[in-house]
């Protein structure tokens, strides 16, 4: 696949998924054989309360492309992503992809969001409701939060995308040290929508993904945190100071 860029890399928070991670590392080794490069940085913190970091430090000694970055420092979930997509950007790869674990995302649809970064796009954003994408066997309480958090992000902020909520999403480098130079109000599940709606300007396609989300729980602090971030945004469009980077 000599059209995709061969210095890119995953970067994932993975907490409790001791006995999900088997499978789960086995697709990822998968996709890396078969494009020949790739690494993928395991985030693991203090959210674990299992054997995640050991299962993910005896796969880092077993195979290189693998590592894990231990973050003891993490506040929440937010920290966890954002701290993946800073040490694959200061070790020097041009693309950089986020994904969650446990096979919620699917590591074969990793090509695909190669291809487009590869090809000029500089943001590629997983979606469920789009063309070839999926929302398989997810609770309903978790499709109506994703549907609702769409739904309102394109009403109150104006987004054009059709999945705002996914956390599937691949960057070019440049994207990534101004987003982590950004000041981001998101403690949880409304990161995605953050980000995509800070990233508005940039060249952006969404790629579709199939989704199976694994539990049907979202906090009560995490809904408040969303609606609070929601409505900072849509306030400061409605008043002509929305922002960018």
């Amino acid at each position: 696949m000599n059209y995709v860029d061969s210095n890119w890399a995953v970067a994932i928070a993975v907490a409790n998924e001791e006995h999900d991670f088997p499978p789960f590392h086995s697709a990822l080794a998968h996709v890396l054989d078969r494009l020949g490069c790739g690494t993928v940085y395991f985030i693991v913190d203090k959210a674990s309360k299992d054997a995640t970091l050991e299962v993910c430090q005896r796969c880092s000694a077993a195979d290189p492309r693998f590592v894990t970055i231990w973050a003891p420092e993490n506040r929440h979930l937010v920290e966890a992503y954002r701290r993946g997509l800073r040490v694959a950007l200061e070790r020097g790869h041009h693309i950089i992809i986020e994904m969650d674990a446990g096979l919620s995302h699917d590591p074969n649809a990793l090509p695909m969001f190669l291809r487009v970064l590869s090809e000029g796009n500089e943001c590629a954003f997983g979606s469920r409701y789009i063309n070839g994408g999926s929302n398989l066997g997810s609770p309903l309480k978790r499709r109506f939060f994703s549907r609702t958090g769409t739904i309102l992000a394109r009403v109150l902020l104006g987004a054009g995308l059709k999945d705002m909520t996914s956390g599937f999403e691949g960057f070019q480098a440049h994207v990534v040290e101004r987003l982590l130079r950004a000041d981001i109000r998101s403690k949880a599940h409304f990161y995605q929508t953050e980000v995509r709606y800070l990233l508005r300007n940039y060249r952006t396609i969404e790629v579709p993904i199939h989704y199976r989300a694994p539990s049907p729980r979202v906090s009560g602090k995490a809904i408040s945190n969303a609606l609070s971030t929601l409505f900072y945004y849509a306030w400061r469009r409605f008043t002509g100071r929305a922002p960018s980077l």
